[in-house]
Formats: C-alpha cells, structure tokens, sequence
C-alpha cells in the first residue's frame, strides 16, 4: 500500500509563497507519475499540476500556470509545489496524488489510485 503525506500548507497574505511538500512510501516512487489537487469549500476537485515519473515533463492547470511550479525528487520520494503570487482563490485543501504508469500525464482525479490526506492554504486579502 502507497501512502502519501502532505505538508506545508498555512495561511498567507495574497501575493505570498508557499511550498508544499509530499512524502511516499514505497520503492517505486519514479514509475508513478504524481499530481497535484485542491478543493475548496462547497466545489468538486480539480486538478493543479502533475509531473512524470522521470521529472521531464509536466502540466499546469490555466489558472495557476506561470505561478505554481511542481518538481519532485525522486532519491527522497518527494514531491513538490511552489506556489507564487498567491490569491484569495487558491485558498483550498491541496491533494497529491499517484498513478501509474509515470510517463501518463492526467488531470482526471479518477485516474489517480492513491492519495494523501490534504493540507490546508489559506490565501488572506
């Protein structure tokens, strides 16, 4: 069983940073591609970014596009989000997630089979 573990959330003034971390178990890291998800309040899921397996490529959601960047690293089983510019909108629960196999990049929550808990980000005006 994959677990995953998030952390870095808080509360931030608009126009702040926040890194987010998220640590998985398991040998395997480098072969599952890893996502990043937020929901808010009263709103479904939705998808921020994803990163390959082997780090090369990634996707952004429009909104956060040229803001976020996600990065991982593989010897420590990490994942990454740099949020920058941050707004009242990004305020969320932020999800990782994996799936297999790593070189599939997706958007869809539904293609993912494992997730962490959430951590909370709060974006203050």
């Amino acid at each position: 069983q994959v677990q995953l573990v998030e952390s870095g959330g808080g509360l931030v003034q608009a126009g702040g940073s926040l890194r987010l971390s998220c640590v998985t178990s398991g040998r395997t890291f480098s072969r599952y591609a890893m996502g990043w998800f937020r929901q808010a309040p009263g709103k479904e899921r939705e998808f921020v970014a994803v990163i390959s397996g082997n780090g090369d490529n990634t996707h952004y959601a429009d909104s956060v596009k040229g803001r976020f960047t996600v990065s991982r690293d593989n010897a420590e089983n990490t994942v990454y989000l740099q949020m920058n510019s941050l707004k009242p909108e990004d305020t969320a629960v932020y999800y990782c997630a994996s799936r297999f196999p790593g070189n599939e990049l997706a958007s869809e929550p539904i293609l993912y089979h494992y997730w962490g808990q959430g951590t909370q980000v709060t974006v203050s005006s």
